[in-house]
Parts: structure tokens; sequence; C-alpha cells
């Protein structure tokens, strides 16, 4: 880095040309401006040290989707609640304001979410911000903005800070000529939605910035995630969260996938379990830095059958959505995970059954579920 040299050759320079006879002790100085974006001249930087014993100080960028709230539940325990900061840019709601620090971050803007970096000397962030793959088809310029420009931002502040990185990928990674049954880590994708072709250059992107300046990327391919705790947010799989809603507010549920459209699916504790898990892994474990994780595979029909077991009246139609059925018919059947099981120990919890028993017993205690108990 030339800049770098100068200033090492400026500072031995004036040490030789020193007066005073007192020793002088120069403390090697590690750079830590190693992202392609150029450092301000007058920027001012903490230096901490990080050990394995401590605990580290996280960031959670769209901290208000369905994964963000949880992470930040799961990490505050382990953690300690002030070592976790939650950040969007939507006002939370009461609960999730008093549970721990929030703050406002833009991933667009470069700038803050650095000062966000720095000010709160964060060593680890989890990059959730993205726009998914329903909602990202009906807005293709603010998909590309915030799934490929923010990803930049957070890339190159992470680099430059020294940060582990999480990024998390997706099922819709994988396009209509990947093996759908089962789909291994390594493969060929050429995904057709905005969404999907952002995750793979998110894929790409974070091993590159591995190799290139030593950037501890770490990256899960997520199924389906369906959660007791958040409403469907435009996802292809939301049908799988849409279900025990209706099922218990209406006793009827129309579902937008054709009933035998199969596709991998988690419990959202497994996948926390998971994410958590690699991010803990050591480095030396990991043999890739984008990871497939599984718990099962079921189709709309397979989970239907299985919810009708605990509300026997429920009703089920199907009013196909071609945008989002196109989308689940490209998208894998089935995930090989076996690299993840052997390289860092990863096991799911939940299968079907627990998945529904699990999800009602959140959502149904004082439901049409108790009543037809």
């Amino acid at each position: 880095m030339p800049i770098v040299k100068n200033v090492s050759r400026a500072v031995s320079q004036l040490l030789q040309s020193s007066g005073c006879g007192c020793g002088i002790s120069i403390v090697p100085v590690r750079c830590i401006g190693v992202s392609p974006r150029q450092v301000a001249s007058d920027a001012s930087f903490h230096s901490v040290s990080f050990s394995e014993s401590d605990h580290p100080r996280v960031l959670i960028t769209g901290g208000l989707g369905q994964l963000g709230v949880g992470l930040a539940k799961l990490l505050r325990k382990r953690f300690g609640k002030n070592n976790v900061i939650l950040s969007d840019i939507r006002k939370p709601a009461d609960n999730v304001f008093y549970s721990g620090p929030f703050i406002y971050a833009d991933i667009l803007d470069y700038k803050n979410l650095r000062e966000i970096v720095v000010n709160n000397r964060i060593t680890w962030l989890f990059h959730y911000s993205a726009l998914l793959s329903a909602v990202g088809e009906a807005n293709v310029p603010l998909a590309r903005a915030v799934n490929i420009t923010g990803l930049h931002n957070v890339l190159d502040i992470a680099a430059e800070h020294n940060l582990r990185l999480f990024v998390p990928s997706t099922i819709g990674a994988f396009g209509p000529t990947s093996p759908r049954d089962p789909t291994p880590d390594l493969c060929i994708q050429r995904p057709r939605t905005i969404y999907g072709v952002s995750k793979v250059h998110a894929e790409l992107m974070g091993e590159y910035y591995h190799y290139r300046y030593g950037l501890d990327f770490r990256c899960l391919r997520y199924p389906g995630i369906i959660s007791a705790d958040s409403q469907p947010g435009g996802g292809t799989t939301d049908y799988a969260v849409q279900i025990f809603h209706d099922a218990i507010k209406m006793g009827k549920f129309q579902c937008n996938l054709k009933p035998d459209t199969r596709l991998p699916m988690m419990y959202i504790d497994d996948c926390l379990k998971a994410t958590l898990e690699v991010m803990e892994a050591p480095a030396e474990a990991l043999s890739m830095r984008t990871y497939n994780i599984s718990a099962m595979s079921f189709t709309p029909e397979e989970l239907a059958q299985e919810v009708q077991k605990h509300v026997p009246e429920l009703q089920v139609t199907y009013d196909v959505d071609e945008v989002r059925q196109a989308i689940a018919d490209s998208w894998p059947m089935n995930f090989d995970d076996r690299n993840a099981r052997r390289d860092w120990g990863w096991k799911h919890d939940y299968d079907l059954p627990e998945l529904v028993t699990t999800m009602f017993s959140f959502l149904g205690s004082d439901s049409r579920i108790a009543q037809a108990n």
C-alpha cells in the first residue's frame, strides 16, 4: 500500500533525525485500512484487544425482520444484554426497544454505518438487511440497492475493521438448472430472481474478501424459516407461517403454491442455533465459507395434513400465485448439508410434527385450538 509505505518512511526519517537522546520504543502498528475503500486521512480509530475469553460486541443490521429479534435475544443471553446492538431503519415495537440496545442504521449510508461500528467497538456483524424473493421481484431497483449496494458497504467496513461477518444466504441462491434433490453445497446456481442473484453475489464477494483481504466471512444458506414470533414478510416460503395464523383465526387457509411443491424448511430455533454455532466454530474447522443447512422438507399438502391433526376443521384451498410458484419450482427440494454436519457438528432438533406442535403451543393457547381441545 503506497500510503502506508510513505507514512512509515516519514516516521522513520523523523525518528532518525531526532536530537533527543531518550530511547524511543516503536510499537508495530497493524494497518486496518485493508478494504478497497479509501480510509479518510482524519479518521480516528480506537484499538481494542479481543481474545476468545472476551464477549464479542455485536451489531445486527435489518434487525426487525423475522430473524433479527430472535437472534438478538439468543446472543444477549450468551454474551450479555449490552453487548448486542439491534439496528434497523424502522421504529421498533416497545418490547423490542426496551429489551436491549437499539440504534438507527441505514446500510446504504456508509459513513453512518462505519461510525456505528467504530463508536460501539463492534467485533461481530450479522447482516440481515435484505428484500426477500417476492417483494424483490416487485421492486427490483430497491432490491438491487439494498441487497447489493448495502452488502458492499458492509463488506468494506467489516474488512476495514477486522470484523467477523455473517451474511445469510438462501435456497433462492439456486436456480432451475441446479440439482434439486438433493442440492449440494457446490453446484451450478444461476438463480432467476433478483433476491437469488444478490445472494449468490454475497456468497462470492464474501469468499473473495476472505481470500483477498483476510475477512472472517461466514455464511449459511437458510431453507424456509418458520417462526411464531413474526408475521410473513413477502417470501415464497411464507405460506408455511401463514397457515398457522389463518388456522387459528379463521379455520381456513388459501395456499398460493401448488399442494405438491416440496421445499426445505426449518424452525427458527434451529436456524438461530446454527447461526451461532457457525459463528463460534474455530476458523480452522471450516472447509468452506458458505454452507447449506437443513432440517426437514415438506409440501403444502403434507403441512396441512399435520396442521389438521391439531385443527381438524381446517379448510385448505389452493389459489396458485404464478410468480411465487415459478420461484419455488426453481428452488431445491432438499438440501444436502453433510459438510455442515461434518465440519462444525450441525444437528437439527425439530422435524415436522415437533414444528407444528411448537407453533400451536405459541399461537393457539387462547384460540380455536383451545376450544377444539
